[in-house]
């Protein structure tokens, strides 16, 4: 099972000789920025930094920084034990698209060790010191300033509770936080996230919005407030699925939400409806810093804590960064919900380099002419996939992982005039090469196979690719010790 929470995971790295503690004081405005920099893209170990400066609370950071660590934290050998476990509740009964993802998870629902459960105030590790009013100063929690033009401070592992205003459907999602002041947080909320909408419609109602953030979570919740959910789908509820066990919450002191209860720090407080503030400069997961744009800056209430909390927070930047085993992860879970929308699919790659988000390869076992163009326009339809700007579709041969590989296919098995499929369509906010904000151009390069059917007409049709004779390898695959090499 995924352990419970931060500080059970923490102690089980530091078993491991997988975590260092930092103990000589450390600024959080840059300086731990580049140390964490520098031990990620290295592959180092999760740090524990015990003296942030201006600060009496601990600071972790790189905990998810290798798939070993992620993998441990979730409980899992390898990412595909969740990836089988969930196409394992998608039987051939289950209709295509959206609605066969929300029977799938509709499924989990009946399960009693997933749905979360509610805990008292009284068995809350969250809640044994409350602050409120005057008492909150969120100058107390170590925010990050991690690149020299960054905008101000940020918290950057911040979970953020919201429920629809009409529905009551609530939302967990992991968005940038910008420290405006001792009780001001700025929510970069882009146009395409969940809670942005319920803000929207909050607004709309002459309503202020309910808003809690959790710090420190229990590793299955941090994750499962990264995973690409239809507006539907508690993210509490793939929580408990990754878990193992149900995730214990208790409700919030000032405003209308439940949080982890086995969380580290709860900041609570209202969004007042047009109360916006300039958000920004940040250096972001592109690798560029994104522009100030105004945000609607939250009003803090209420902090709860453990008496001795601890924060977890990421560095952003160009990647590699902590992002990639995150992405990774959900590349592999979500594989199975994918094959529900667009069944053509064998296998899919989004990597780390492209954001995740920028590029999608995809390998089908071709069938028909332009079948790779089907499945471009259904990647493109289908939910968050619809950002995605590059689409390069393989055979079913070529392992999608493996960028050589891939390389090879695209640079030899297309012709430009035909293969390449260019449109325009929605893109990431973040996206900075659009010649304007939201959307942008997009391309699909056809690397299959060519058909006689779909044009391809040249005497002899579709070479053979270069392989080595199987008896000779056999051979060879004997003998290699007598070479000596």
């Amino acid at each position: 099972m995924a352990y419970d929470d931060l500080r059970s995971l923490l102690r089980a790295l530091e078993r491991d000789g997988d975590l260092k503690r930092v103990k000589a004081e450390v600024d959080p405005h840059l300086e731990v920025g580049e140390i964490v920099d520098r031990v990620n893209k290295a592959g180092g170990p999760a740090l524990l930094f015990e003296n942030v400066k201006g600060s009496s609370v601990p600071l972790a950071m790189n905990v998810f920084g290798t798939d070993r660590r992620l993998l441990k934290a979730l409980g899992l050998k390898s990412y595909s034990d969740i990836s089988d476990k969930i196409g394992g509740l998608l039987r051939p009964e289950l209709p295509q698209g959206f609605v066969g993802v929300r029977e799938a998870f509709g499924k989990l629902g009946s399960m009693v060790h997933v749905p979360p459960k509610k805990v008292k105030s009284d068995d809350a590790p969250v809640q044994e010191v409350v602050l409120k009013g005057d008492e909150v100063d969120l100058d107390q929690l170590p925010a990050l300033f991690t690149w020299p033009g960054d905008g101000g401070s940020f918290f950057n592992l911040g979970l953020t509770h919201t429920k629809h205003p009409e529905t009551g459907i609530r939302n967990l999602g992991l968005y940038r936080l910008q420290r405006h002041d001792k009780r001001t947080i700025g929510m970069h909320w882009q146009i395409h996230k969940d809670s942005a909408n319920h803000y929207q419609v909050a607004a709309r109602r002459g309503e202020r919005l309910p808003v809690a953030i959790a710090f420190g979570c229990p590793p299955a919740v941090t994750y499962a407030s990264t995973a690409p959910l239809p507006g539907d789908i508690d993210e509490y509820l793939f929580a408990g699925f990754v878990q193992g066990k149900r995730i214990e919450m208790v409700d919030c002191k000032t405003v209308p939400l439940q949080v982890p209860a086995q969380a580290e720090v709860v900041i609570e407080g209202w969004l007042e409806p047009g109360e916006m503030l300039p958000e920004g400069p940040f250096g972001d997961h592109t690798g560029f810093y994104t522009p100030q744009e105004p945000f609607p800056a939250l009003t803090i209430d209420c902090v709860t804590m453990r008496k001795r909390p601890l924060l977890q927070s990421i560095v952003v930047g160009r990647p590699p960064t902590e992002d990639g085993p995150l992405g990774r992860a959900t590349e592999r879970f979500f594989l199975p919900l994918l094959k529900i929308i667009v069944p053509d699919i064998v296998d899919y790659h989004l990597p780390e380099a492209g954001g995740f988000h920028n590029c999608a390869i995809v390998s089908i076992d071709k069938k028909y002419p332009k079948h790779a163009q089907k499945v471009m326009s259904a990647i493109w339809g289908a939910h968050m996939m619809s950002l995605t700007k590059l689409i390069v579709v393989v055979d079913s041969d070529c392992d999608v992982h493996d960028l050589h590989e891939v390389a090879w296919r695209a640079l030899g098995n297309t012709d430009y005039a035909r293969d390449l499929t260019v449109t325009e369509g929605p893109v990431d906010h973040l996206d900075h090469a659009s010649y304007q904000q939201f959307w942008g151009g997009k391309a699909g390069i056809d690397a299959t196979r060519k058909l006689p059917t779909e044009g391809y007409t040249r005497d002899g049709g579709w070479p053979e690719m270069v392989e080595s004779d199987p008896e000779t390898a056999a051979k060879v695959d004997r003998r290699w010790k007598e070479y000596g090499l």
